[in-house]
C-alpha cells in the first residue's frame, strides 16, 4: 500500500530516523514491521500476535509481505513461535563479559540457569589446542559439550576443552548441570586469573541448529575465550554458541 508509513520512533535505542533511508522511499514491508513493532509494546511480553491474514487485511498488504515482516521481528527476538500462533517474546538476557560464569549472569536476571550434558569425553590434544593450553601435542584433553538453559529454555550450547592433568576427576566429581568456574574454584581451589574473548556472529550448524532447538538460518553470537589462572597459566578454551535472539552483552567501559 503506497501510504502505509511507519510510527515514529521514540523510545531510547531505536533506529535513527525510524529507518527511513536517505532517500525517502520505505519498503512496504518495513512499514509493516514499524507498526508490528509499535503492537508488540502494546501487547506486552506473551501477547498473541494477529494471525497473518489479519494482518495483511489490517495493513493493506500481501501476506508475503507481513511475513517478511514477521521473520525480521522473530530474528531480532522480539517474537517467538509458539504452537501455531506467535507471541511477543520476553527480554533478552543480559551476559556480563567478564571472568563471571554463565550460571552466574543468568541467576542475575531473576532466571533459573541449568545445563543438558551432550557429551563429556578424552581425546588427544592436536598441536594447535595443545599450544593453545601450554601442553604438549597428544596431551589428554577432556572434552565437555553442554546445552545451556534459562528457565529450561534452550539459549545457547558451549564446549569446554580442558587438560586431564588439571581435572583429573572430571567424570566422577563433577555434576554437568552446575558451574564449571564454581566446581574450579571451591572444589580443587583453582581460581581465574583473566582471560581473552572474542566474539562473532555465525549461523548454527544443522547439529548445532538441532541441539539448541533453533532454525539452521537463526544469527548466532559465537564467544571463543581462553582462560588462564592467577599464576597465568592457560587454563581452559571454551567455544560458546549463544542465540542472538535471545542473548545481548554488556560490559562497563572506563
Amino acid at each position: 500500500m503506497e501510504h502505509l508509513e511507519p510510527p515514529t520512533w521514540t523510545t531510547p535505542g531505536a533506529p535513527v530516523r525510524s529507518g527511513i533511508p536517505e532517500h525517502g522511499r520505505i519498503p512496504k514491508y518495513y512499514a509493516v514491521k514499524a507498526h508490528v513493532a509499535a503492537l508488540i509494546e502494546e501487547l506486552g511480553e506473551g501477547g498473541t500476535l494477529p494471525a497473518e491474514r489479519d494482518l495483511a487485511v489490517r495493513y493493506e498488504v500481501s501476506r508475503e509481505t507481513v511475513r517478511q515482516a514477521l521473520r525480521e521481528l522473530l530474528l531480532e527476538g522480539r517474537l517467538q513461535r509458539r504452537g501455531r500462533g506467535t507471541v511477543v517474546a520476553g527480554p533478552k538476557l543480559e551476559q556480563p563479559l567478564s571472568l563471571a560464569s554463565y550460571t552466574e549472569g543468568v541467576r542475575r536476571q531473576g532466571r533459573r540457569p541449568g545445563r543438558r550434558l551432550v557429551t563429556l569425553d578424552r581425546f588427544a590434544a592436536p598441536p594447535a589446542l595443545a599450544a593453545e593450553l601450554d601442553l604438549e601435542p597428544g596431551a589428554s584433553v577432556w572434552h565437555m559439550e553442554r546445552v545451556l538453559l534459562a528457565d529450561d529454555e534452550r539459549v545457547g550450547l558451549e564446549s569446554t576443552y580442558v587438560a586431564e592433568a588439571r581435572v583429573p576427576r572430571l567424570d566422577r566429581d563433577f555434576d554437568p548441570d552446575s558451574s564449571f568456574y564454581a566446581y574450579l574454584r571451591e572444589r580443587l581451589g583453582i581460581g581465574f586469573g583473566d582471560a581473552d574473548e572474542r566474539i562473532e556472529t555465525v549461523l548454527a550448524t544443522p547439529r548445532e541448529a538441532l541441539l539448541i532447538g533453533t532454525p539452521p538460518a537463526l544469527p548466532m553470537l559465537l564467544l571463543h575465550r581462553l582462560s588462564r589462572d592467577t599464576g597465568g597459566r592457560p587454563l581452559e578454551r571454551v567455544r560458546t554458541l549463544y542465540r542472538g535472539d535471545r542473548f545481548s552483552f554488556t560490559t562497563r567501559l572506563g
